[in-house]
């Protein structure tokens, strides 16, 4: 079945010119958009939520750079005396974040 969709899609693509370079890959491969929005450590801890945010100065201090965060093991969370499930929490979001799949949500502007 999904043979048959990636050929009859194939043909579509070959028939209708298009910007990609290899017809047909392109849906599969792309890499995952980069944000707008400068994401830091505090921003990252606060779009988690549940109690996370508490370590901001800790994780600052102790990491510093936000791309050192996305690729922190478990063992120097818990040298820096992160409880579990917060480690779970900061792990689980920065693997998405990597991913492209969840990115913190912008404060709303109060007016």
């Amino acid at each position: 079945m999904a043979w048959r969709q990636l050929i009859f899609k194939t043909r579509t693509i070959l028939i209708s010119p298009q910007p990609y370079q290899t017809p047909g890959f392109s849906k599969f491969f792309s890499k995952s958009s980069l944000y707008v929005e400068k994401v830091g450590i505090p921003e990252f801890l606060n779009g988690i939520g549940k109690g996370v945010e508490a370590h901001v100065a800790k994780l600052e201090t102790e990491i510093g750079d936000f791309q050192k965060l996305l690729v922190t093991r478990t063992l120097k969370l818990k040298k820096l005396g992160i409880p579990c499930q917060q480690r779970k929490l900061i792990l689980k979001h920065a693997h998405k974040y990597r991913l492209g799949l969840w990115r913190p949500r912008a404060q709303p502007l109060k007016s």
